[in-house]
């Protein structure tokens, strides 16, 4: 059996809070995952996240519900970020990222850059 990398049960884990319409407790997650977890690493995992300020939970029942507390372009957006803060020169590294991009995604970004500021 292979090794999730660092942070990806908690990207599907976002990714089936995201994709929801109400709180979910950890067995309704454990049940919308695609994967053989056991309910204690799920509910491990929500824990963690919500120490992380990712989640937020409120009593249902006798568990808890959890939500998202930040949006998923959000929390791509704060990624970004840090990638870039964690260079020499993020300059650089943005530049080469930009000219990485796909055609349809530079001209949004052109038209991001050229539309008004808010």
């Amino acid at each position: 059996m292979s090794k999730r990398p660092d942070g990806a049960l908690e990207h599907e884990i976002m990714k089936v809070l995201w994709r929801s319409d109400r709180p979910l407790q950890p067995g309704e997650i454990k049940d919308l995952l695609d994967l053989e977890l056991a309910y204690t690493s799920v509910a491990t995992v929500l824990t963690r996240l919500q120490a992380k300020g990712m989640v937020e939970r409120t009593e249902s029942g006798r568990a808890f519900a959890y939500t998202p507390a930040v949006a998923e372009a959000d929390l791509a957006a704060r990624r970004i970020g840090e990638v870039l803060a964690s260079t020499s020169d993020p300059s650089i590294a943005l530049a080469r990222f930009v000219r990485s991009l796909s055609k349809r995604d530079a001209k949004a970004v052109r038209a991001i850059l050229d539309g008004p500021e808010r």
